[in-house]
């Protein structure tokens, strides 16, 4: 389905996206072609289809890891030479439209690697997070939560082969970041350092959220990663973005009509739509009323009835640049989850593609 097919919801809407949407077709680049992927091969879900704290300073010790015999494992597969992030932003950036893909876009399905690579963080035992890109592997390649995201690593490859000195930890999460950013969200505090490891580093099945399940499980997943109420309704807004898929899933659908542009929408959808339970052969999902052309899952619909969810959601509904705000710091803590504070530099500040000078002949 074509971006301009979704915006068929609301005269508000269409005049709020057809900008973003005009800008980026206005400023299309060119890239190099791979295979084509398959046109369902997308996103399954950002967060759980499948299933402030800053970056300044010494401000991501509250919540990177410190040095550990699991850190000690992972060994470093990058080389020592000196990687320039913004070429490596830049070249994510060129190759994320792609109209053969999903809704033209590789930018959701990049934020959902980047958010599953990382979500497998445990508090308890140190273990997981966004250190190792140890979905490189099968058994984690496997999970179920995972289906669909060898689009997203595939994707990826180019760039790699392009700069093989990052490690495939930094650009997985530098890629969602750069998704992000180009979508038209915030800016993202992100920073370098992460290490690869080896299948041994894998973590077990299971530490993802589960999109048929309400607002106690929500908060046992995110709170065995560090994160708090205020931070997951914030880190469920990436539901702004993308699509579930019903070979991925088992849900089918986007949660806001236009899927490939980051806002607010996605709140104010829950609370000015009205949703009822989908009458389909699939899992428990609601679709909206009015056209029935959108789909939220049990966890989203958990941040407007559980009552510590819903102060923030309603919050975010009516001001997308607090939800921006919340979105950032909460996004950028949860790509920092489990890597050793040694390990990383520096913020690497990485800039959008339209704040950037023209390059001069």
């Amino acid at each position: 389905m074509s971006f301009s097919s979704l915006l068929r919801a609301t005269p508000r809407l269409a005049a709020r996206a057809a900008p973003l949407q005009a800008a980026r077709q206005s400023a299309r680049r060119s890239y190099a072609s791979a295979a084509p992927a398959p046109k369902a091969g997308g996103n399954g879900g950002l967060l759980f289809g499948l299933l402030g704290v800053g970056v300044v300073g010494g401000g991501l010790y509250l919540y990177a890891r410190p040095d550990s015999d699991d850190a000690r494992t992972v060994k470093d597969a990058a080389s020592t030479k000196e990687v320039d992030y913004q070429k490596v932003y830049n070249a994510i950036a060129e190759s994320l439209e792609d109209e053969k893909y999903d809704d033209g876009s590789y930018g959701p399905v990049l934020v959902r690697l980047a958010w599953h690579c990382s979500g497998t963080y445990d508090k308890n035992t140190g273990n997981g997070g966004s250190n190792g890109a140890t979905m490189r592997f099968a058994p984690e390649a496997n999970h179920g939560a995972n289906a669909g995201l060898e689009h997203a690593r595939n994707h990826l490859e180019k760039i790699k082969q392009k700069f093989p000195e990052i490690t495939y930890s930094d650009l997985w999460t530098l890629a969602g970041v750069c998704a992000i950013q180009e979508a038209g969200g915030p800016y993202i505090p992100w920073r370098a350092g992460r290490k690869d490891g080896d299948v041994d580093n894998c973590t077990p099945d299971g530490r993802l959220p589960d999109g048929d399940k309400g607002a106690d499980h929500i908060r046992n997943i995110f709170y065995r990663m560090g994160m708090d109420d205020k931070e997951i309704v914030a880190l469920s807004g990436a539901h702004a973005l993308g699509r579930c898929h019903a070979d991925r899933s088992g849900f089918d659908g986007p949660w806001q009509y236009s899927p490939t542009t980051f806002s607010n929408e996605y709140y104010r959808l829950l609370y000015d739509d009205k949703w009822q339970e989908r009458k389909w052969q699939g899992p428990p999902q609601f679709e909206n009323k009015s056209d029935k052309s959108l789909m939220m899952l049990r966890t989203d619909m958990a941040l407007t009835t559980d009552k510590e969810f819903r102060k923030y959601s309603q919050k975010y509904a009516k001001d997308e640049q607090a939800f921006f705000s919340d979105f950032s710091k909460a996004f950028s803590k949860l790509i920092h989850l489990g890597v050793p504070t040694t390990q990383l530099s520096e913020a690497v500040p990485l800039k959008k593609t339209e704040d950037q000078a023209p390059a001069t002949a």
